[in-house]
């Protein structure tokens, strides 16, 4: 097994996540089967309780692990599917630890983060990276160097890099390249945090720089001889509008030879896949405009996988998406504000949980509805539609979800036995699930299938006693699981299209998700 292990410098926000997965893009463009561990030095066991605001998105993986987003770039620039083993975090380890310690397994030694903590470390990576039978694990290590919370991760590297062969193990350290106000290029920040990296044992392969303008000669020379690594090592990663520009950047920097070098290894073929879906991005002439109603609209990273999935529908359908985004209060506050929905091509209603926002997302859905735009909805997108349905057409005027508040048409509920996952505190249904369609539905006809997969991340579902009161009045029910609503539709809609599972999630560059692609295209016309 091969092993490249990421750290950062400088700051955190760098972009090694999608530094990381863009190496693992070129990486498997040459032949190579190719695999990513995300660790998050923080003490929470996932991502599932954290606030969006501060941590963008929890990303959903297919056996239900939630995690951080990095996780999704992984995924959708390796077209691969990961589990919950990829991601480790300080919680998790801890508690493993701990667990063991409790049973008895260190037959009553000492537990210290010296050995135990760095094993159970090591351990966990190595069984992640042989189950995943690739040849190349790719190993993210969240946060700084310098950071506290890093340090037993940063030492378990260490450790590694010396019970493996010099070939099998590379380390690239990614850090900040400042220009000042005179426009000088200033490498400080980046000799400091290598001098902290080196007292901490470990010598970076590759430096990553990341700039706004390409590095200069005289930059790069600089830093290789402060930072001792050769200049071919000095890669230049200038600030780009996409991130998919990444993999080609790294590949015009060389850097997929030099690793070849350092690895031992022969490019098997050459793969052009990702630079032919680069030229159809480029070529693109069609635009469409979407409205995205949210509660976390200034922070765009908490809705990454959704942007992503509108990229690439676009790239597919030879249109670029722009994202008008509308804070969902907003539309509550004041009635005026609904006008700005004239302006776009269709409305796009995300998941997400709790009262707050929820009646603005409404009535972006019965403007959308009632104009006959495109709709599309995610999660709570969908049975926020159930929900402005009932009221506006079926003429149910109190119907609500159970979680938004008290009423007398729950058309929206928790269902009983559905899988409970104890550490929420409730039921949900999370990761992937499966539904059937029905024949001839639009739902059949996007997916060109009755049987698919989806994820989930979600609490509440469609009431099943308020099912035949809504469809007699046109809204239909065409995705199912059992007694569970997966997908509804307005026939009589250009495009009303709603899903109770996230499929932003299984979206990939050159492969977009089946209801986006076909959101896009009503937009454009088709």
């Amino acid at each position: 097994m091969k092993y490249i292990i990421i750290t950062g410098g400088v700051m955190s926000g760098l972009g090694k996540g999608i530094t990381t997965a863009s190496i693992g893009r070129i990486l498997k463009d040459k032949g190579y089967d190719v695999t990513a561990i995300k660790i998050d030095p923080y003490i929470n066991i996932d991502a599932g309780t954290m606030n969006p605001f501060q941590h963008g998105e929890v990303y959903v993986l297919m056996d239900g692990g939630e995690v951080d987003l990095d996780l999704g770039h992984y995924e959708r620039f390796l077209d691969t599917e990961l589990s919950s083993e990829h991601n480790l975090t300080t919680g998790k380890i801890y508690r493993t630890v701990i667990d063991k310690e409790r049973r008895g397994d260190y037959l009553g030694k000492t537990v210290q983060i010296i050995p135990h903590i760095t094993n159970e470390i090591k351990e966990r990576i190595r069984e992640v990276a042989a189950k995943s039978g690739a040849d190349i694990c790719i190993v993210e290590i969240g946060g700084t160097v310098g950071d506290i919370e890093s340090m037993p991760f940063l030492e378990a590297m260490r450790q590694m890099h010396g019970e493996e062969k010099r070939e099998d193990l590379v380390l690239i350290h990614v850090t900040l390249v400042p220009s000042d106000l005179s426009g000088w290029q200033k490498t400080k920040p980046t000799q400091h945090s290598v001098k902290a990296l080196r007292e901490l044992g470990l010598g970076p392969d590759v430096i990553v720089a990341r700039c706004k303008e390409p590095l200069l000669a005289s930059t790069k020379s600089k830093i290789s001889l402060f930072c001792d690594v050769p200049e071919e090592a000095v890669i230049s990663v200038h600030d780009t509008d996409n991130i998919y520009l990444v993999p080609p950047l790294l590949e015009d920097e060389n850097l997929d030879e030099h690793l070849m070098k350092l690895l031992n290894l022969k490019a098997l073929k050459d793969g052009m896949k990702w630079h032919q879906m680069i030229e159809r991005m480029n070529s693109a002439e069609g635009h469409v405009k979407v409205a995205l109603i949210g509660k976390y609209t200034h922070i765009e990273d908490a809705y990454l996988s959704v942007n992503e999935a509108l990229k690439h529908a676009g790239i597919e359908s030879g249109c670029t998406v722009s994202i008008t985004w509308i804070e969902a209060e907003n539309l509550e506050d004041d009635p005026e504000m609904v006008r700005c929905l004239e302006q776009v091509d269709g409305i796009l209603v995300p998941g997400g949980f709790g009262v707050r926002g929820a009646e603005g997302k409404i009535k972006a859905i019965r403007y959308a509805r009632e104009n006959d735009i495109p709709f599309l909805g995610l999660c709570f997108g969908m049975q926020l539609a159930v929900i402005e349905f009932a009221r506006n057409v079926v003429g149910l005027e109190n119907a609500n979800s159970s979680e938004l508040g008290d009423t007398s048409h729950p058309v929206i509920d928790i269902l009983p036995e559905q899988d409970g996952i104890e550490e929420m505190g409730g039921t949900m249904r999370i990761g992937n699930y499966d539904a059937t369609l029905k024949k001839g539905s639009l739902a059949h006809r996007i997916y060109g299938t009755t049987k698919i997969v989806e994820r989930h991340r979600h609490r509440y579902e469609v009431n099943p006693k308020y099912i035949d009161q809504i469809e007699a009045e046109g809204m239909i029910f065409s995705g199912k699981n059992k007694n569970r609503m997966e997908i509804l539709e307005v026939p009589a809609h250009k495009f009303f299209f709603a899903s109770q599972f996230h499929p932003e999630f299984t979206s990939r560059p050159g492969k977009p998700s089946p209801p986006f692609r076909a959101f896009v295209e009503a937009m454009l016309g088709g």
